[in-house]
């Protein structure tokens, strides 16, 4: 994985949020059942700025609200090319198992519920993408953009083997 991520303050951008997934949870108890819900958020700014978290709390509503809090609190930054990804990329999370490939322009983003929140947050808006193994939306949101954080793109790159860019393309 990427070791020099880049946190990004929240309050600098403009976000969007998104809804991954609303579990309801029950914890049995002497007096009967209490229920509460947990909620996973992506939250990100359209252009290459994306960040998740897990809210639990009561009430549906309040879930949210501490899930986009968290979220805004893990703010990091993709590279996307031209809005699609800068190479093929695959990444384990746990039992989930994410490929992510670039896509031609018009493609559209193909991929599953929780990957297409993770995309569409950090601006991606051409990429083919599958989830392998678990499907527990936890999981494929971390593997996702532990995937976007181990890209590189071309200027990258070359600022690391200290050649132009023109180079890298032409090896």
């Amino acid at each position: 994985m990427n070791n020099n991520i880049q946190r990004i303050k929240s309050s600098e951008i403009e976000l969007t949020e998104k809804v991954v997934s609303i579990q309801r949870v029950a914890k049995v108890t002497k007096g009967g059942r209490t229920f509460s819900f947990s909620a996973i958020v992506v939250v990100g700014n359209g252009d290459g700025i994306v960040g998740f978290g897990l809210g639990k709390a009561r009430e549906v509503t309040e879930a949210i609200t501490k899930g986009v809090n968290d979220a805004k609190k893990a703010l990091v930054r993709v590279p996307v090319n031209n809005g699609t990804v800068a190479h093929e990329n695959e990444a384990r999370f746990g039992g989930a198992l994410v490929l992510i490939k670039p896509a031609a322009e018009g493609t559209g983003v193909i991929a599953g519920g929780a990957m297409r929140a993770v995309f569409e947050s950090a601006g991606i808006k051409n990429v083919l993408a599958k989830s392998k193994g678990s499907s527990n939306p936890h999981n494929v949101v971390k593997a996702t953009i532990k995937a976007l954080l181990s890209m590189r793109d071309a200027y990258t790159v070359a600022k690391m083997r200290g050649i132009s860019l023109e180079q890298v393309y032409n090896g």
